[in-house]
This record gives structure tokens, C-alpha cells and sequence, in this order.
């Protein structure tokens, strides 16, 4: 049984037709009706439709009779396709045995396609080059065959021809996954070890494990044992996936499945964690289990402050579905109540802000992102501050550091100017590079993470032109000059605005928040200074010039000093005015400085 058996994943660059090609795979077997299906079957989230990403992983078992007249069980695992989840990629990638490397016939390999190659080497894969798109008028195989042996150095004679759009090829694919593509190892009579690489909650069953048995086997009834967290729990249904869940009375070693066990949230799994039995545990967990930990960190509230309760409601719901996001309850003066919230990265940010605002129908101010800083005071104290609100005074700090990543960039050698310059601006060190083929190049920068958390991905897709891939490792803390930015508005301090930053950004970021803020607060009938300041100095400042009646305008004759008087009168009025007025801020130009 377990020599039919084939586990792999198709890997490529962004909108090279991941999710078209899976789509053609699962029609090819008919496991879906033509009246259920619809394109992007995976993908099972609104944001995943529209950006053409995949967020959460999903798997899918494709019973096939191959061209030997033999029954086959094909387990394709889809993993996410961005930076933020490059852990749950890994995870996935470990599941199988091999993977199609998707390539555009009109655009050839590009920057993700040697990353997501890289990844699937590093799991020792074996890896099928398959060359997408080949109806279009613009394809040139024989162009992409060469770019498949001089950048990826693999053998272009075996690359599989196929339009997932059209159908075309899709029979190749799957008997190659038969031929080209390993069985799994492992043995059934072995203690149990399984690698869960995914999960999901619902409402009625509770999480829902996605794993891999590698040695052993399991069914509902088993008690079995978490490594990372010594939990027991007792197994009540185990099953394939076949776009809906398909019970099953065992998985054993080399399958792909799920398990239920009366899990109560997805935080209870962890992606990469090893199952075993309780009675006859396996002697050690799998390789690679890393604890996901939050890397940006922001605040979100409600734009109304009677909307905080249905935010509260939101927020734990949402947690049962995405293990990594971490929060806790924070208030600030100018928007009330919210939550300070962890994230995996800047993707990982906007996916879980759209999807509070959509799935829960709420509106929400998020403040600017940051990192999580280490500030040592005088008296030894070790502090962790993720939040300007709660830094300290700076003349009790002694030293603050910052978290460094190694940033390793992949790009055609004609860019690499352009990169260095992009890099050093962002404070990048001990740069190095080296030529993976005759033009493409791999550079190596140390950069600090703040800089990366705002705009750096974006910035780089446009300096390569989409080129260049992207992928970091956290590093260690280093000593830097922080400060931290206070925003005041007619000399009051918005707690909302502050940010800590390096002392060198610190006039750019303060200038850029002024000039915001003074295009949607409204005029009033006194001026209002709009100011940036580290502590009690001012660094930056614009004025929103105030209302004024023209009281002059009787004076139309007589001496000068007639008008001096009645404008001296008015300059009275509005001193005492600003005196006792109060600026409201709209909710818009919290949302233009917070955005940026």
C-alpha cells in the first residue's frame, strides 16, 4: 500500500499558476462534481481570491489509476507563498517526498521560483521542473528550457509541458508524480511518529490536525501525546482530505490526513510539533520545530468607542483560527480601548486586519507598526519594549538595542546597484555577495528589522522590477541610538502618534506625520501648531493657520491706528480662544499618518 503512495507540493513564483494547476489536478480525478466546483478550490478565503495568494495551507488526497492499471494515492500539500509564513512552508515541504517547480513560459524563472528551489533542496526533495502557460502567444519554452539548466541547473529534457488553463498536460503531470517522484519510507509496526503541519478550527468539532505519519500508525481511540507541550488527548476520528474531510479507521506511515481529538483551540497545536503515543512514545520529535514568534508588533481599536465589545468578540474568535497571532488588552487617551497585537510580518498584519473588518464587520484604526526593542536602565533592569507608550525616560536608559535579520536577496546581477543602495539606506552592514549562475546573484546584507517592517518588500519588488526574492533570518540584539517621536497637537501629546525610532529617522518620520496630520485636521477659529518632538526639544513643525473675520473692512477711511486697534482687540480673542479650545482629531487623519 505504501509503494502507491506519492506526497508532494508545486512550488512557484507568485501568479505562475500554483492554484490553476491544483485546480486541473483535482477535476482530472473527478473527487468534485462540476455543480461544487469552482476555481481556486483551495483557497478557501475572500483575500486569497482576490491577491492570487495562498494564506493557509490546504492538502488534498487524489486517488488516480495510473497508465500500469494501478491505484495510486496522490497527497498534494499546498503550502502559503510569502516571506511572513516561510515556517509553515518548511513545515509543509517536510511532509513530502517531492515537488513541481511551476515556471512561466512567458516570463521564465523569477526571483521566488530559486527561493521556493532552494527551500524544496534544502528537504532534499526531488524536484520536477514543469513549464506552465504554454498556449499563450507570448510563451517561448525553448527560452524557458535554458533558463531552467543555466539558473536552476536542472535537466530542462525532463521539464513537463502543460497549460493548466486549458487543460493541456495534465495527465503528464500526474503520471510523472507516479514515476519521477518517490514512495514515502517508514514502518507501520514503528512507535508512532507524526509531524502535524498545519490546523484548522471549526466551530462544531473543535481544531482539526493536518499531519504526515512517518513511522507507525494511528486511529480514533489512540491516546497520544504532544512533544513540545506533553499534552494527552484521546483521538475520536482520523480521515483523508478529499476537498471535504473523509473518515478513515487508521492512517499509517507515508499518509497525509487529519485528526480530531476534542482540541479545544488551534493554539493548543503547534505547526512542526511531533505526536506520538502516550504508552509506546517514539524515542525523539522530528527535526526543525520552532515556536512561532510574533516579529512586528501593533496596536488596533475600534473607530467608534461603542465598537470595542464586538472587537473583543472578534479578535477571540479569530484566535481560534490563527494560532500565531498574540495579543493583549491595551487603552490610549486619544482612541480608547484596543488591543496590542504580534505578528508574523507586514502580510501577516494586513491579512488579520482584513479579516476582522470583513468577516466581523468592524472598523479599525491600526497604529504603526514596530518591532520589539531591548532598553537597559542604570540599574542593570533588563526591559522589552514593543510599545512607545510604555518606554522609559530616557535619562535612565543606559544602553537600547534593536533586532538585527540577515536579509538575502536574489536578484539578476543587473540590479544588484540598486539593491546595495536600497540596503545601505536602510542602515544595512557587512554586506557580501556571491554568483549562484553567470547573471544571477545572491547579496547578503545585516539590516535592523524596524527597517524592514515598513515598506522594504515593496520597495524592493520596484527597484528589481519584481525580481528580486526575498527571505531573512533573525539574527541578535545590537546597541542603537532610539528615540522616541512624540506627535503634539496645540502642545497636548497624542499617545496614538508616538513611535521609537533610530535618531537618524527621526526628523523625516516626524516632518512626513506634521504634514499629514495638517491636511485633514479642519481649521479652527484659532491657530493650531502641529509638532514633532523627541522630549522636550521640537524638531519639526507646521502651523494650520487659523479662521479669520476680516474686521477691518468698516475702516475705509481715518487713521492707521484705527485698524491696529480693532486687530489688537481680535489678536485678544483668539489668544483666550485657543486658551479654552479643544482640537478633535478626526479619525481620518489617524488613519493617513497610520497607514504611511
Amino acid at each position: 500500500m505504501k509503494n502507491n503512495i506519492r506526497n508532494f507540493s508545486i512550488i512557484a513564483h507568485i501568479d505562475h499558476g500554483k492554484s490553476t494547476l491544483s485546480d486541473r489536478l483535482i477535476q482530472a480525478v473527478n473527487i468534485v462534481s462540476k455543480r461544487d466546483f469552482k476555481d481556486q478550490i483551495l483557497d478557501s478565503m475572500d483575500i486569497e481570491r482576490e491577491r492570487g495568494i495562498t494564506i493557509k495551507s490546504q492538502s488534498v488526497c487524489l486517488p488516480y489509476k495510473a497508465k500500469d492499471n494501478k491505484n495510486y494515492i496522490l497527497n498534494l500539500i499546498d503550502t502559503p507563498g510569502h516571506v511572513d509564513f516561510s515556517y509553515e512552508v518548511s513545515r509543509a515541504l517536510a511532509s513530502c517526498e517531492g515537488a513541481f517547480l511551476l515556471i512561466d513560459a512567458s516570463q521564465g524563472v523569477e526571483a521566488q521560483t530559486i527561493a521556493n528551489m532552494y527551500l524544496a533542496m534544502e528537504h532534499d526533495l526531488e524536484i520536477i521542473p514543469v513549464i506552465n502557460k504554454i498556449d499563450l502567444p507570448s510563451a517561448d519554452i525553448d527560452w524557458a528550457k535554458k533558463q531552467i539548466e543555466e539558473d536552476l541547473g536542472l535537466d530542462a529534457d525532463s521539464a513537463l509541458l502543460v497549460s493548466a488553463k486549458e487543460g493541456i498536460g495534465i495527465e503528464d503531470v500526474l503520471e510523472s508524480a507516479v514515476k519521477n517522484l518517490p514512495a514515502p519510507k517508514g514502518d507501520i509496526n514503528s512507535p508512532l511518529q507524526a509531524l502535524i503541519f498545519d490546523s484548522n478550527y471549526d466551530s462544531y468539532r473543535g481544531t482539526i490536525i493536518h499531519l504526515r505519519i512517518f513511522q507507525g500508525e494511528i486511529k480514533a481511540g489512540d491516546t497520544i501525546i504532544f512533544m513540545s507541550t506533553h499534552a494527552v488527548y484521546k483521538v475520536e476520528e482520523v480521515g483523508i482530505f478529499q476537498i471535504t474531510h473523509i473518515p478513515k479507521k487508521k492512517l499509517s506511515a507515508g499518509e497525509v490526513g487529519y485528526i480530531i481529538a476534542g482540541i479545544k483551540t488551534v493554539a493548543d497545536t503547534r505547526c512542526g510539533d511531533t505526536i506520538t503515543h502516550k504508552k509506546t512514545p517514539c524515542d525523539k520529535p522530528l527535526e526543525g520545530f520552532i515556536e512561532a514568534k510574533p516579529v512586528v508588533f501593533s496596536s488596533i481599536y475600534p473607530v467608534a468607542a461603542d465598537g470595542y465589545p464586538d472587537l473583543v468578540l472578534a479578535i477571540e474568535k479569530l484566535k481560534l483560527n490563527d494560532a500565531s497571532l498574540v495579543f493583549e488588552k491595551d487603552s490610549s487617551a486619544a482612541l480608547g480601548f484596543g488591543f496590542r497585537c504580534g505578528f508574523l510580518g507586514l502580510l501577516h498584519l494586513e491579512v488579520v486586519q482584513e479579516r476582522l473588518e470583513r468577516e466581523y464587520d468592524l472598523s479599525l484604526i491600526l497604529t504603526a507598526p514596530s518591532v520589539q526593542y531591548e532598553v537597559i536602565l542604570t540599574d542593570s533592569t533588563k526591559l522589552m519594549i514593543d510599545n512607545p507608550a510604555l518606554y522609559p525616560d530616557p535619562g535612565s536608559i543606559d544602553i537600547a538595542k534593536e533586532p538585527y535579520i540577515k536579509a538575502s536577496i536574489i536578484v539578476p546581477d543587473r540590479y544588484m546597484g540598486a539593491v546595495m543602495k536600497l540596503c545601505v539606506e536602510r542602515r544595512g552592514t557587512n554586506s557580501s555577495y556571491q554568483y549562484l549562475t553567470n547573471k544571477r546573484i545572491e547579496i547578503i546584507f545585516e539590516i535592523p528589522l524596524a527597517e524592514v517592517v515598513y515598506d522594504f518588500y515593496d520597495n524592493l519588488k520596484s527597484v528589481t522590477q519584481g525580481y528580486g526574492s526575498f527571505d531573512y533570518d533573525p539574527l541578535d540584539y545590537r546597541e542603537t541610538d532610539l528615540v522616541k517621536v512624540d506627535i503634539l497637537i496645540n502642545s497636548e501629546r497624542v499617545d496614538a502618534l508616538s513611535q521609537l525610532v533610530h535618531r537618524d529617522l527621526a526628523v523625516a518620520r516626524a516632518k512626513y506625520a506634521c504634514e499629514k496630520l495638517k491636511d485633514e485636521i479642519p481649521r479652527q477659529m484659532f491657530k493650531i501648531a502641529i509638532q514633532g518632538a523627541i522630549g522636550a526639544k521640537i524638531i519639526t513643525r507646521k502651523t494650520i493657520s487659523a479662521f479669520r473675520k476680516d474686521v477691518t473692512a468698516k475702516c475705509y477711511g481715518g487713521d492707521i491706528s484705527r485698524k491696529r486697534k480693532l486687530l489688537e482687540k481680535q489678536k485678544k480673542g483668539k489668544k483666550r480662544m485657543k486658551m479654552v479650545g479643544k482640537v478633535l482629531i478626526p479619525q481620518s487623519a489617524f488613519l493617513s499618518v497610520l497607514k504611511s
